[in-house]
């Protein structure tokens, strides 16, 4: 990928991920696409607490890693992550990936069944295939935004399905980037975009519709290499009329990488 500008919407990573880039001589151009913003409502985790105690959860999903983690937060301040702890030990414990796997095993909590790769809503509900979910009330650990299919199968089971919401996805604050990447790709400057969420496709069409530009954002992608990392961010690109020209095997910022170099070698 030597001398190829490659065109990245991580935030929390996108530093790492560009230098994996300049490292095979492409030339990062950074434009993080989302916020997380912590949106962890204290006495709504108390009151979770407090109903679990009397009606417990026969299974607690958990999504992502800065989520669980934004969850453990909000009882060490409260004083109840002991009383989380207990809680947990009682009920099947689900985890999507690994970074969720982590922060439970960082806080020595027993995880029962784990999502396979590539870690979607799918495999998910295919390592819970041989759970009874009628009438069972189900706990889920919410990523930035509902996740409906996850929450609709489940019902569709007999579930009965509490989210908790941790944090939730936004625009940056500072939209620029954006912008500046949106002139990179009218100017043909740009030789692949690199997507590793969904949302991200989502935000970028959002800035491309304030600046007039969405009508003609598609067939600038699809003029590129497109690099997604999973099945569900290619289902999000796909939905807006773009097609990836890779998907990463396994969903992981190595394999992307190792996907780009190919193909823009190539």
């Amino acid at each position: 990928m030597r001398s190829k500008t490659v065109a990245i919407l991580e935030t929390r990573t996108g530093e790492h991920l560009g230098e994996l880039i300049e490292r095979r001589g492409g030339i990062a151009l950074l434009a993080p696409a989302l916020e997380e913003v912590p949106d962890v409502d204290p006495g709504a985790v108390a009151a979770l607490l407090e109903s679990w105690r009397s009606e417990p959860f026969r299974v607690v999903i958990f999504q992502t890693g800065v989520g669980t983690r934004a969850l453990f937060q909000a009882t060490d301040a409260l004083g109840s992550t002991g009383e989380l702890l207990r809680l947990l030990a009682g009920g099947v414990v689900v985890v999507r990936g690994p970074k969720p796997t982590g922060e439970l095993n960082a806080r020595k909590v027993r995880i029962d069944l784990r999502a396979a790769s590539p870690f979607t809503t799918e495999t998910v509900l295919s390592a819970m295939a041989g759970i009874d979910l009628d009438r069972a009330p189900v706990l889920v650990q919410r990523y930035g935004a509902a996740n409906q299919r996850l929450c609709e199968a489940l019902q569709a089971r007999g579930a009965t399905v509490r989210e908790i919401a941790t944090y939730r996805w936004a625009l940056p604050k500072n939209t620029q980037p954006l912008k500046d990447l949106l002139d990179a790709l009218d100017a043909a400057r740009v030789d692949a975009v690199v997507f590793t969420s969904a949302v991200q496709i989502h935000n970028l069409y959002a800035v491309a519709e304030a600046e007039g530009r969405a009508d003609t954002l598609a067939s600038r992608l699809n003029g590129l290499v497109v690099a997604s990392i999973g099945p569900v961010c290619s289902r999000a690109l796909a939905a807006h009329g773009v097609t990836p020209t890779f998907e990463a095997s396994p969903p992981k910022l190595g394999p992307l990488v190792e996907g780009l170099d190919r193909v823009l070698s190539a």
